[in-house]
């Protein structure tokens, strides 16, 4: 408490010398503090169970959270590394396409932004893209321009509401998932999943049914995967999504730290310990 009051004090007086807005120096006394309320497991009421996947992290940190919604229990890898919160990356597209339709910034997943004709280093991303085609490519610029049209206000309204993370957009309505200042936890990414998948976060059904479509990723005999990744950099990894399978949905996050983590890797992974569980 000391600490919070000895920063909102340093962001006054910083604005009385004139460096910069008030807003912009609260925000950033905040900002510690905030991670303070991460989701902790002695605040799940479901039975929590700890699982040894080391074997798929070798020479890397991280995560890997389940939740069997049948047996209503979580398996976690590293458990400490579970409740760390670090940027959600391109696995935010999951929250944003759905603003994007809840806020009528998009109609649908087939409606067209075009392209400014600005060369991308993914030849992919050089032209105009759909909300479908910019989720399966993972096309940074379309939602940048979706988080734009949004507005700061609405964006960070939402994010408060729903809980993701710490909400914090600080660090720039186009770039704030990016490495930067929105953070989440692999526990708490699950616990987002868990909540769009049944319809609990006050969206609209229809909305979340476009955004679960464009998620899919395969289906094999019945059983369905569907996720996102995000990469930044070769240090941070991320892989989350669910498996429907046998009347039953399994939710999963993965994240993987290191200095050599391909845009794979985290998906690789999980796959890896999905299947060691028979769920894929």
């Amino acid at each position: 408490m000391k600490k919070k009051i000895l920063l909102i004090l340093l962001a006054l007086l910083l604005f009385a010398a004139g460096y910069g807005t008030f807003n912009y120096f609260l925000n950033l006394a905040f900002i510690k503090e905030a991670d303070k309320t991460a989701l902790k497991l002695d605040q799940i009421p479901e039975k929590i169970t700890s699982e040894d996947f080391s074997k798929y992290f070798t020479g890397n940190r991280g995560s890997f959270v389940l939740f069997d919604h049948n047996k209503n229990e979580y398996f976690i890898y590293d458990q400490v590394q579970g409740q760390k919160r670090v940027s959600p990356l391109s696995t935010f597209k999951i929250l944003n396409s759905l603003i994007s339709l809840e806020t009528a910034v998009l109609k649908d997943e087939n409606m067209v932004f075009k392209w400014s004709g600005k060369r991308h280093d993914i030849d992919t991303w050089s032209e105009d893209h759909s909300l479908s085609s910019a989720f399966s490519n993972s096309v940074v610029w379309f939602f940048q321009e979706v988080a734009a049209k949004v507005g700061e206000e609405k964006m960070q309204n939402l994010l408060r509401v729903i809980e993701y993370g710490n909400a914090d957009i600080s660090g720039g309505l186009t770039n704030f998932w990016l490495d930067s200042s929105l953070r989440i936890s692999p526990l708490e990414q699950v616990v987002f999943l868990r909540k769009f998948y049944f319809y609990d976060l006050g969206f609209s059904r229809r909305n979340i049914d476009i955004v679960k479509k464009m998620m899919i990723i395969s289906k094999d005999n019945g059983t369905v995967l569907s996720g996102k990744s995000g990469l930044a950099g070769k240090h941070l990894g991320w892989f989350v999504g669910y498996v429907e399978k046998d009347n039953n949905v399994y939710f999963f996050a993965t994240k993987i730290e290191g200095t050599n983590i391909t845009h794979s890797a985290a998906r690789e992974l999980t796959e890896g310990i999905l299947r060691d569980k028979e769920i894929l």
